[in-house]
């Protein structure tokens, strides 16, 4: 056994020793599609990601994205890809180039099996990510456009944390006409969790941009599900929000 798969069994083994029937039954509820879960929590996965990065200083980033790739393909529970994804995290900042963003494509691709990989990766990998490459942020709308329905969420998800976020010593602000493009070209999506994403997005940008992002929903709230414009007025105001749920009936 090589040292790369000890280390992956490793892990595998102290996935196994945190699970429980209990965890997986409470994981499974969010889950009505059906998920293969072993039964630990993503405090157990923090640990475990943290215990491997202390107890393996001397790995080099591109070794411990080899053991995430390696943990990817040989996956057979939810909380294996949530944790390949996150042992990278504390390590796209400093290393890696421009193109690991296309490995991360892949990885929504053909990894991704549910939304909490699409929004984990997005919400934390990749946000750190970008956080250093703003200049990037813009182009994962051709996700927009993949085959899989989780490529297509995560190209809506990995805009949310940057609608207005300071990096650095300046502010960042998001294109709103791209925010509004990406909506477009996936509304008539026939995937729930891509519309939810539609709803997610609009959501955080309506903080921001309020009376664009009614706008939006007056103009296209007839193609959109009650579902997707419920979510997107999530943070309005109670009085606010039941007056344009009316309307837009």
């Amino acid at each position: 056994m090589s040292k790369n798969e000890r280390l992956i069994q490793r892990i595998k083994d102290e996935l196994s020793q945190v699970s429980t029937a209990e965890k997986r039954e409470s994981s499974e509820r969010y889950f009505p599609q059906g998920i293969n879960c072993i039964g630990a929590t993503a405090s157990d996965i923090k640990l475990i990601i943290s215990n491997f990065h202390s107890t393996n200083p001397e790995l080099s980033a591109n070794e411990i994205l080899c053991i995430s790739e390696d943990i990817l393909q040989s996956a057979n529970y939810s909380e294996e890809v949530l944790t390949a994804f996150g042992l990278i995290n504390p390590l796209v900042k400093k290393h890696f180039n421009d193109d690991l963003l296309f490995r991360f494509e892949y990885w929504l691709e053909n990894y991704a099996s549910n939304w909490s990989h699409v929004d984990d990766l997005c919400i934390k990998t990749i946000y750190n990510f970008l956080l250093a490459r703003p200049h990037l942020i813009e182009t994962t709308q051709a996700w927009t456009t993949s085959k899989k329905p989780w490529c297509r969420r995560a190209s809506n998800v990995v805009w949310v944390k940057f609608i207005r976020r300071k990096i650095g010593a300046s502010i960042y602000y998001l294109d709103k006409s791209l925010i509004f493009k990406n909506c477009d070209l996936l509304i008539e999506d026939e995937n729930i969790f891509v519309q939810k994403s539609i709803g997610w997005l609009l959501k955080v940008t309506l903080k921001h941009h309020q009376k664009d992002v009614i706008g939006y929903l007056r103009k296209n709230h007839q193609l959109m599900p009650r579902s997707t414009i419920r979510y997107a007025l999530e943070k309005l105001d109670k009085k606010h929000r039941a007056s344009l749920l009316l309307e837009f009936k």
